[in-house]
């Protein structure tokens, strides 16, 4: 339907050119909807520059979406524009001090190699879950958010010997399921990660009824799994990467001199396909429909 965006939001053009309808929050208020106010804590490098990944699937829903961007105490936002974050971020306990979110992301970060427990922020993002628990119908974990939200559930990471780069055929495995019952029965998925779950873990995990095992990749291991009291999600992929993302981070690693880069797998990067895209807005529609009937309103 819409996203509420500020009046002069630095990718409204470009958003709407990709046909999602941006509205201020005033004409917001005029059309009588009570939109899903979805938290959104973004730990991504240049904050604003990944702001379009999340914002074009979720603005495709046909349910209007207030997103909050949310900034930690924590962090040290070294590469963003900290005007930016300063005009548009606030903290979560501003963000909720007089009404709580329907729903809340956290994005990647760049903090694979490092233990959760020696993460700056790890202790804030406990309190965070602690709250989202018991007073938000979802919170989705996108790559390294999928995999802090699975520790948080007791499931540690383990690193790989080689980053895990490109797009990858990925199995549904519950068509039953709300969220991913409608994806392909195989479908695609951008990875770009250097550490995942050892799937025992994960099916000892579903054996405990402590997870629900929804997206598995023979190259990938599981990819997409939910607590059982479906107040977590977790999707270690990246779903919302826009087409040209996977050659943008293999040319910043070139430049910084990585000598362990190797090209992203199934993806041409002097002409890259998008294989993933009909995923991606299939699965953020999914997810915003379960908050929405996951979230109790007053008649």
């Amino acid at each position: 339907m819409s996203i509420i965006v500020p009046e002069n939001y630095h990718i409204k053009e470009a958003l709407q050119k990709r046909r999602v309808h941006c509205i201020t929050e005033g004409a917001a208020q005029h059309q009588d909807i009570r939109p899903l106010r979805i938290g959104i804590l973004n730990v991504m490098p240049k904050a604003e520059s990944y702001e379009y990944h999340l914002l074009f699937p979720l603005g495709r829903s046909i349910i209007q979406i207030e997103p909050v961007w949310l900034r930690l105490h924590d962090h040290v936002y070294k590469s963003s524009n900290h005007s930016h974050l300063d005009t548009l971020y606030m903290t979560f306990e501003d963000a909720v001090r007089n009404r709580s979110f329907d729903g809340l992301i956290l994005t990647g970060a760049p903090v694979e190699s490092m233990r959760f427990s020696d993460v700056s922020y790890w202790r804030e993002l406990v309190e965070i879950f602690n709250y989202a628990q018991d007073n938000i119908a979802s919170t989705l974990g996108i790559c390294w958010g999928g995999l802090a939200l699975a520790y948080y559930k007791g499931i540690d990471k383990v690193m790989y010997d080689k980053k895990l780069f490109g797009i990858y055929p990925t199995k549904n495995l519950d068509r039953s399921h709300r969220i991913t019952g409608e994806l392909d029965d195989v479908f695609w998925t951008p990875q770009s990660r250097h550490s995942g779950i050892r799937d025992k873990d994960l099916e000892d995990a579903a054996r405990e009824k402590r997870l629900h095992l929804l997206a598995y990749g023979e190259e990938t291991g599981y990819t997409i799994f939910e607590s059982c009291d479906r107040r977590f999600v977790m999707h270690l992929g990246h779903p919302e990467y826009q087409t040209e993302r996977l050659a943008d981070e293999y040319y910043r690693d070139l430049e910084k001199g990585r000598s362990d880069v190797e090209p992203p797998v199934h993806y041409d990067l002097q002409n890259p396909v998008n294989q993933w895209r009909s995923h991606s807005l299939e699965f953020f529609l999914q997810w915003i429909k379960s908050v929405y009937l996951d979230t109790p309103y007053e008649i």
